[in-house]
């Protein structure tokens, strides 16, 4: 079995190697840091099993450093507070904002051990690491998103979401959710139809999420209809979203008007990742810290001009493009640092499969599959035709309107409905 691993974080070198001598004679792996950056550093390239935290440092206080963990999405370990005697109310608050308890110096030998071995096991018990909306960024725009959510977060009427596809519906949807309840992720849409109030019995005081709402057939949308109609009384919060413009589905006759006046008790717009793109840097280091803490790869760092370059790329695919990016960043640069010159070499592959599928749709033998239902194959259809004529005109929407032959404000609702990007 691997040993346990323990960062110590403490400015007094005296402290620091006597903790080590300790643990390390009781069988752990010890890491010291000196300060709150080089902490940062280790748990940025892994995960301890369990942290001991001085609150007074040069750089950058104790207390500051663990809300900066857990304002990342990094305080997925324990946390031990260790605090002179003029500092344990402080060390009292930490507790309150996620450390698991505090030590006060001196430290006896005895209680260390016990509080060591108390917070391992409570370590055991704590989710990983996973991508959340705190990971999403600092921007205005995703400040206001929080708050917005923040806000109806206690509402019990159903909540839409409206954003472009791999945006981060999902992460919002989880943010709403409290830890401990039910959650369900509805990707078996029929279940409405044949057994919504099931549903709510299995996931009473829950929360249910459904990613696309434009896709349930009429009956599923009189199920949902239903379900809605009895949430309260399960006491379960109903999530939807859509990339599609739902007022227009009704108007074709293809989304239920009453359902769509319920879903529009409280809406709230997530936006696409080219809305903020300073986030792009952090969200890059969060996705590869993720991957390290999950043991999917060695942690790799970015040149700034790696950063640069992914903030001002073309994300069609939003977060779940750039997730995929990242991946294979990490996993086939050869260098210590992710350069300029790799993230040009998997940024360009992506394009490249783009321009070949918009190649090949718009060639004779389209790529459609005619099995599915008639909406679907036309959206599909509808997708390939714009997409070809957007690529002859050379991004051009004057001539492209022309070609179509559609009024201009028509066409890029249409281009909006569809998730047509006109770059």
């Amino acid at each position: 079995m691997t040993a346990r691993q323990v960062l110590v974080v403490d400015d007094e070198i005296g402290i620091r190697e006597l903790l080590r001598d300790i643990l390390q004679d009781e069988g752990y792996q010890v890491r010291l840091a000196e300060n709150a950056a080089e902490a940062r550093t280790w748990r940025q390239q892994a995960r301890p099993d369990l942290v001991l935290l001085d609150i007074w440092m040069p750089d950058c206080d104790g207390i500051t450093l663990l809300k900066e963990w857990g304002n990342g999405g990094l305080l997925t370990m324990p946390v031990v507070m260790m605090s002179g005697h003029g500092t344990i109310d402080t060390a009292v608050e930490a507790t309150r904002i996620g450390a698991f308890d505090f030590l006060e110096k001196p430290i006896a030998l005895q209680k260390l051990l016990k509080t060591v071995n108390a917070a391992l096991k409570h370590g055991e018990q704590l989710p990983r690491s996973d991508m959340n909306l705190l990971n999403l960024g600092k921007s205005p725009v995703i400040s206001e998103l929080r708050q917005r959510l923040e806000q109806v977060a206690n509402l019990r009427s159903a909540l839409l979401l409206i954003g472009a596809k791999g945006s981060g519906l999902e992460l919002c949807a989880r943010f709403l959710h409290q830890p401990g309840s039910p959650w369900l992720e509805l990707n078996e849409t029929e279940r409405l139809a044949s057994a919504p109030l099931e549903l709510l019995e299995h996931v009473s005081d829950g929360l249910i999420f459904i990613p696309e709402v434009a896709e349930l057939n009429k009956t599923e949308q009189k199920g949902l209809l239903l379900l809605l109609s009895k949430a309260e009384k399960y006491d379960v919060r109903v999530v939807c979203g859509t990339a599609r413009a739902l007022p227009q589905l009704v108007q074709e006759g293809a989304f239920d008007s009453t359902l769509l006046q319920a879903l529009s008790i409280a809406t709230v717009s997530v936006p696409a990742l080219e809305d903020h793109r300073e986030d792009i840097p952090d969200l890059a280091r969060s996705m590869v810290a993720l991957m390290v803490e999950t043991g999917e790869a060695a942690y790799r760092e970015f040149d700034i001009a790696a950063l640069n370059a992914l903030r001002n790329a073309d994300w069609p695919g939003n977060l779940a493009q750039l997730d995929s990016v990242i991946r294979n960043l990490v996993q086939t640069s050869l260098g210590e640092k992710i350069t300029l010159a790799d993230v040009n070499r998997v940024v360009g592959q992506f394009a490249q499969m783009h321009q070949e599928n918009s190649g090949n749709a718009s060639a004779t033998s389209l790529a459609i599959d005619l099995d599915q239902p008639l909406r679907e194959a036309r959206d599909a259809f509808e997708r390939l035709y714009f997409e070809h004529h957007i690529a002859k005109a050379g991004g051009n929407m004057s001539k492209v309107a022309e070609n179509v032959q559609l009024e201009r404000t028509h066409l890029y609702r249409k281009l909006k409905q569809l998730g047509v990007k006109t770059k």
